[in-house]
């Protein structure tokens, strides 16, 4: 990615982050189909924006609206691509989407009532401003967010499907790129000592609902996590190897101070 666009968006919630698993045992583990295929998707401590990723949508089987919706592992690129996008990478960076405004921002609107997903992760990533440095400038410390009893988050989600111009014109299906965005919250918490936005957090039980695609979303699914599923996550300060994307490995996630 370009400096310059990954230096803006280092400003944004969610930017980075881990997910150590593979879409086969994702989908053994939530009883999904996987239809990752030979998409490159990787386990990686330091997910990265425009790098394709796992998701979890539930969708009819193609040409059957009437059959029951199946819980699915995909593979899209992480950074929206809404469907009028004239040129793949030339649009703003959609890594992230505002709870809040969902129905108002024409990027999402279009795919808040159908195509909504989940973005599994053992932990995301977030900055805050640290002193400066040798030469003056500004730095960022980074910190990881994780469930202390070390289970899998789950992030509500948006995804969209687009194709060149060309492509459409010529009515070929088989240029199609799915993406998708995380939605962001309010803090809530301890959370608020890091950053003022957080990820939607998707619990277990809200998945069904939210990933219908023949239901609206309810609006109280949009809303920022209860207290007690916060109270869950670990925060801890990690190397600032992770500031890197070239770097991936566990040595990212070791703790190096505290919350303070």
């Amino acid at each position: 990615m370009q400096g310059g666009r990954w230096r803006a968006s280092m400003d944004l919630m969610c930017g980075r982050y881990a997910v150590t698993t593979d879409p086969a045992k994702l989908a053994a583990e939530i009883d999904a189909i996987n239809e990752v295929g030979d998409a490159d998707v990787r386990e990686s401590y330091n997910v990265a924006p425009t790098t394709t990723v796992m998701t979890v949508v539930q969708r009819h089987e193609h040409g059957s609206p009437d059959d029951v919706a199946a819980r699915r592992v995909r593979a899209m690129r992480w950074g929206l691509v809404p469907s009028w996008t004239k040129e793949l990478g030339k649009g703003p960076l959609l890594l992230n989407a505002r709870a809040e405004t969902l129905a108002e921002k024409p990027a999402f609107r279009q795919s808040l009532p159908g195509k909504r997903c989940l973005i599994p992760m053992d932990g995301w990533y977030e900055w805050k401003p640290g002193p400066p440095g040798p030469k003056g400038k500004p730095t960022k410390i980074p910190f990881y967010m994780s469930p202390t009893d070390g289970t899998r988050l789950f992030m509500g989600g948006l995804w969209a499907a687009w194709r060149p111009a060309e492509a459409r014109a010529a009515g070929d299906d088989s240029q199609w790129v799915s993406s998708t965005t995380i939605i962001t919250t309010d803090a809530v918490g301890k959370l608020q000592d890091v950053h003022h936005r957080m990820p939607l957090i998707m619990p277990y039980e809200y998945w069904d609902a939210w990933l219908d695609p023949d239901a609206a979303a309810d609006p109280l699914l949009l809303a920022p996590p209860a207290a007690e599923l916060v109270d869950a996550i670990d925060i801890r300060e990690v190397s600032p190897l992770v500031n890197h994307v070239a770097n991936d490995g566990p040595e990212l996630l070791e703790p190096v101070g505290s919350v303070g």
